[in-house]
């Protein structure tokens, strides 16, 4: 596993991983079109050691900082955007580790990914109402510490490509995460994700059927109906939809300027022309490379806003009301980018006529997966609580299923 030996530029970390983003990028179009999933992408991550970015030198990684991490992101995106979702639980529950106690137990799983092993989620579920319905019941057999685990889930986004699965489920007690190896027997994977985009991302159905697990296996219990506090991990888990969209925005940029620089016609013109001396051309691609930079300095200034609460918890100092401001502040980027990468996506076709909106450029993709990544957290929810904190200082009360400090 290839590591960092000291402190790192974002120039030195792009460098090392240009051509690995360069032969995904390549690929991007056929896999689409195929719908080929893009398991030997992953494969050169996680061996590069991309998927271990954020895990501590020590277990591993190369200890890199949230603002390190989140520009690499960036540029994944741009190659491919189904990749960052893949990892998205991945780099979600190493955030989570790099927050718990420095026990053995929170070293031995961040080893475990320093190793080039990656987790996926099956937490969601598609049915009539908000519900977990996987079930952990005690070994009939009455092995000691022994459990069963039944039932399925939805929306297991990078489940496809895991090696490990982090499970929602409950028992007479609570609600609780388990862990547990994708190729445990009873375990059963499903790509019939059916979004129009994000359309690789293998979030579709994962089946347990009588798996059998052990204590050291429950991660942690929670309760669905107590709000997420004092954590980092709504604004990073948010953060990495926004990078994503940010990555999508240079992808649109990087397009328009391709496909402009190839054309030699112009609507209402005779013969030969050059559309890139046009100026009407010259505002729509200066409008998407504007819009590209705004989201990409935007996911830059919420990354060092975690960064900033990260250290202070380490240190010991940080304040209740400094996650709040921190999960408002990334509410409030949302807001922002979205609208931004949506514009973005659909002004590419500007640059071009129905030539544009050949299946073999694909260009749809960009709008396609900006509007499903959009539509993972209801903006509108998030503005609602956005403007309730500014009016009233209620902080947001979102619930999520994990237990924090």
């Amino acid at each position: 596993m290839t590591q960092l030996s000291g402190p790192t530029t974002s120039d030195a970390l792009f460098t090392r991983f240009q051509d690995i983003f360069a032969r995904i990028a390549q690929g991007s179009i056929d896999r689409e079109n195929d719908r080929e999933l893009p398991y030997e992408a992953v494969k050169w991550l996680k061996d590069s050691g991309f998927t271990s970015l954020r895990v501590p030198v020590e277990q591993g990684g190369s200890g890199v900082t949230l603002p390190q991490f989140f520009g690499l992101l960036i540029r994944l995106a741009e190659a491919e955007s189904n990749l960052p979702q893949i990892l998205r639980v991945n780099a979600g529950y190493t955030e989570l580790l790099l927050e718990r106690k420095d026990d053995e137990d929170t070293r031995h799983w961040l080893s475990v990914i320093g190793k080039g092993e990656t987790f996926g989620a099956a937490a969601s579920e598609r049915t009539n109402s908000t519900s977990n319905s996987v079930t952990l019941t005690p070994d009939p057999d009455k092995r000691p510490g022994h459990f069963l685990l039944n039932g399925e889930k939805y929306y297991s986004t990078g489940t496809l490509y895991a090696d490990w699965i982090l499970v929602r489920a409950h028992d007479n007690e609570s609600d609780l995460n388990v862990l547990i190896k994708s190729d445990t027997p009873g375990v059963t994977r499903v790509d019939d994700w059916d979004g129009f985009g994000q359309r690789l991302t293998g979030s579709g159905t994962t089946r347990f059927d009588n798996v059998l697990i052990t204590q050291q296996q429950i991660l942690d219990r929670y309760h669905v109906s107590q709000p997420r506090r004092n954590t980092i991990i709504t604004a990073f888990y948010q953060t990495v939809h926004l990078a994503t969209l940010a990555g999508i925005a240079r992808a649109v940029q990087r397009d328009a300027v391709a496909f402009t620089q190839a054309r030699t016609r112009t609507f209402g013109v005779p013969g030969q022309s050059n559309p890139r001396e046009n100026p009407l051309v010259h505002r729509v691609v200066g409008r998407l490379a504007s819009l590209a930079w705004s989201a990409e300095q935007l996911v830059n200034a919420i990354a060092t806003a975690i960064e900033n609460v990260h250290q202070a918890r380490k240190a010991g100092t940080a304040k209740p009301e400094d996650y709040i401001a921190l999960d408002v502040q990334t509410f409030q980027a949302q807001q922002v980018i979205i609208g931004q990468v949506l514009e973005a996506s659909t002004l590419l076709f500007e640059v071009g006529g129905a030539s544009a909106t050949s299946d073999k450029r694909r260009l749809d993709r960009h709008w396609r997966n900006a509007r499903t990544l959009a539509s993972h957290n209801p903006a509108t929810q998030r503005e609602a609580a956005i403007g309730d904190y500014h009016l009233n200082d209620n902080p947001p009360n979102e619930r999520f299923g994990f237990s924090y400090a």
